[in-house]
């Protein structure tokens, strides 16, 4: 059975507003003409949604996040773009969350049962997977893609375009400069890798001996008097195809593009010691 909307007095919802069933939304929130809120969903207070935006069911947004504004983009010129939220996430006071742009995707998108802590931002044009967590002050630049289970410290920054992979988890802090295989462990400012996320991929459930196999894989991806990461990457591939875990790494180093990647303390010390 539908549920009408609960809509506090002091809350404006604008003509055009899709409201599903059971949807609450408390003092002082302003909701655009064009926004699209799902089942259940609950808008605690001073909540901005603006733009084209969808928030999935079951989300709770907490006081003064504002979601759907422009982007932060001078190549932004007024096109509609969209911010489109998934199911069962929370966001928690003064989150920010912007739409794409006309010149890229044209959508900023955000998978399941997410939670972004106190004033952490998504950007214009990102793409984050289901069961993302950012703690507080966590900020991505735009284009920025998120893999599945990625967890990021509190005041750690993504830099624009990066790719960090699914099941990584990036340090309070830390500045990530460039892409993060899957299963990475990534700390320090700027950012190095640390070596495989160990505590994640347990509490994923992984097998222990599955595990063992990852780390092996790590060491060779960065052995370079075997290859470059590229030639070490097809050869795990080679290696371990039937197995999802290394092959994900690999696929995420083999895929199309100009990418470059964090790499370990070691290589990030002789880089450093070379005035990169």
């Amino acid at each position: 059975m539908s549920q009408s909307p609960s809509i506090h007095p002091t809350a404006i919802v604008e003509p055009g507003a899709e409201l599903g069933s059971g949807v609450r939304i408390g003092p002082f929130c302003h909701i655009g003409p064009l926004a699209v809120i799902g089942d259940n969903v609950e808008l605690m207070s001073h909540v901005v949604v603006m733009g084209d935006t969808t928030i999935g069911e079951n989300c709770r947004v907490f006081p003064h996040a504002i979601l759907g504004a422009e982007p932060q983009n001078t190549a932004y010129k007024g096109e509609r773009t969209k911010l489109v939220i998934g199911r069962n996430a929370t966001i928690r006071e003064g989150v920010t969350m912007h739409t794409g742009t006309g010149s890229s995707r044209g959508i900023t998108t955000v998978g399941d049962n997410c939670m972004f802590l106190a004033y952490s931002h998504v950007a214009h044009d990102c793409v984050l997977g289901d069961n993302v967590t950012f703690a507080n002050n966590v900020m991505i630049g735009g284009h920025a893609v998120i893999g599945d289970r990625v967890i990021i410290g509190g005041g750690a920054g993504v830099h624009q375009f990066c790719r960090v992979g699914h099941h990584s988890f990036i340090g309070g802090l830390a500045a990530v400069t460039k892409d993060v295989i899957p299963y990475a462990l990534v700390m320090g400012n700027r950012a190095f890798l640390a070596g495989p996320n160990l505590v994640g991929l347990k509490r994923s459930g992984m097998d222990r001996s599955e595990i063992n196999i990852l780390r092996r894989a790590y060491k060779t991806l960065f052995a370079y008097e075997l290859g470059s990461m590229r030639e070490n990457a097809a050869r795990l591939l080679e290696e371990h195809k039937d197995l999802d875990s290394v092959r994900d790494i690999a696929e995420f180093i083999l895929a199309p593009g100009n990418h470059k990647y964090m790499t370990p303390l070691s290589d990030f010390r002789a880089r450093m010691a070379d005035g990169e």
